[in-house]
């Protein structure tokens, strides 16, 4: 499987966006970054919700592609549902997001998101993802 810096593993949205993996902690969990521009912005010198609730997914499923490839198991990941929580107005800066498996069964996974700008403590969104592993084809 691609590693997130391969951009072929990014979503054509994520990739329109501009989110880059920034660096990998000492656990693998990887922290994907998005720098602030017009094609993130929604109101004026602020992060579109969509462009924030794109990396909340995205570093998602980086985690999860990074932890089946650590497993050695591959799968089509498939979105059951994803549930942002918008805490603060994304401001005029770089925006980083990681995630944190929860749950990961034989067929689905569970998983919080965080975004932050500043301070990792101090989250601007966060997210609850639950996805399906759906077997490979072919």
């Amino acid at each position: 499987m691609a590693e997130p810096t391969d951009m072929d593993a990014l979503t054509p949205y994520a990739r329109s966006l501009g989110i880059r993996l920034d660096r990998r902690e000492d656990d693998g969990t990887p922290v994907m970054r998005v720098e602030f521009d017009e094609t993130v912005e929604g109101r004026p010198g602020h992060y579109h919700g969509g462009a924030t609730g794109g990396l909340l997914e995205t570093a998602g499923y980086a985690l999860l592609r990074a932890e089946l490839e650590r497993r050695d198991r591959s799968a089509v990941l498939k979105p059951i549902n994803i549930t942002v929580q918008y805490l603060a107005a994304g401001k005029s800066q770089a925006t980083y997001a990681k995630a944190r498996i929860t749950k990961l069964g034989r067929r689905s996974a569970n998983l919080t998101v965080d975004a932050w700008q500043d301070d990792p403590q101090r989250p601007i969104a966060t997210a609850v993802m639950n996805v399906l592993m759906a077997e490979p084809q072919g």
